[in-house]
């Protein structure tokens, strides 16, 4: 399951934009190709889920809105095959500064139960010292 799908691209970006990314062939269509579209989706889920594996379980039970706009910034960047402009440029590189603040555990998705159960490690370790008086060097005196 796609976090992004053709439509919501379509309702972002505009029809005639994705046509002008994705129509690469021979001839001219002025078709959307949704084979493109769903390699730069697919690219998109793979660099999200890169992100939100060490955080949380996979697959996510629901799809926060916050993850289905990264998969669209960055989805949008994947299929330029140029420069893409300042603001697609800027938007990939904000959904990528998102993606790192949810998997550092800075930003936090709001979704129930699928955060994994921490090792129990980041708590608080002693390492006591050998006691020095014990039943049998106190012998005698006990």
């Amino acid at each position: 399951m796609s976090y992004a799908t053709l439509q919501q691209l379509t309702d972002r970006y505009g029809e005639r934009m994705l046509v002008m990314l994705t129509d690469r062939g021979e001839t001219a269509t002025r078709q959307i190709d949704g084979d493109t579209v769903d390699r730069a989706l697919a690219d998109a889920d793979a660099l999200i889920d890169g992100y939100l594996a060490g955080r949380y379980a996979l697959p996510l039970a629901e799809t926060p809105p916050l993850i289905v706009d990264l998969a669209q910034r960055i989805a949008i960047w994947n299929l330029h095959t140029s420069a893409a402009d300042e603001k697609i440029e800027a938007d990939y590189k904000d959904a990528r500064a998102t993606l790192k603040d949810i998997a550092s555990g800075a930003a936090r998705l709001p979704v129930a139960g699928v955060e994994p159960p921490s090792s129990g490690a980041s708590g608080v370790r002693i390492t006591d010292r050998e006691r020095p008086m014990t039943e049998a060097n106190m012998k005698g005196w006990i």
